[in-house]
């Protein structure tokens, strides 16, 4: 198993524990749930405005779920290529989070919406260590496992 498939893999599992939280319990704080968020709770309070939550939840769970198959999909059938160009693809689209997530929930984090305080960051910092992640691993693979 090559360098570019395991890290694949992580990322797989990693993500589907979050689909798992998500569909089953999105009110959590734990794997990214909802439950981060204080307006979750208070969602509950104003029964459209929570069925309209929930179904933005189940939206991001099954956009998350379309993408982890397709991954499957290219771990199974892919070429070294297609793993190589699926991991520039998955650092860009990861990236985006920066551009429009990032900035609203460290305004939320700001307006002490979120629980626990200072979570926009730990989220940050997480999702940039998927992309070292992927790029150390596409490094690794150009520089000493290419054949």
């Amino acid at each position: 198993m090559d360098i570019l498939t395991i890290v694949i893999i992580v990322f797989i599992v990693l993500e589907t524990s979050n689909i798992f939280m998500l569909y089953f319990a999105p009110g959590t704080r734990k794997g990214n749930g909802m439950g981060v968020f204080n307006a979750y709770e208070n969602s509950k309070e104003y029964p459209e405005i929570h069925s309209l939550v929930k179904y933005l939840i189940n939206w991001v769970a099954g956009t998350k779920l379309i993408f982890i198959m397709l991954l499957i999909v290219i771990i199974i059938t892919g070429s070294t290529m297609t793993k190589v160009y699926s991991i520039i693809a998955m650092i860009i689209s990861i990236l985006s989070f920066y551009w429009r997530l990032y900035p609203a929930i460290k305004k939320l984090d700001k307006a002490d919406q979120i629980t626990p305080r200072g979570y926009s960051k730990t989220l940050g910092i997480m999702i940039a260590c998927f992309i070292a992640l992927f790029a150390m691993a596409l490094i690794l693979y150009f520089l000493i496992f290419r054949k």
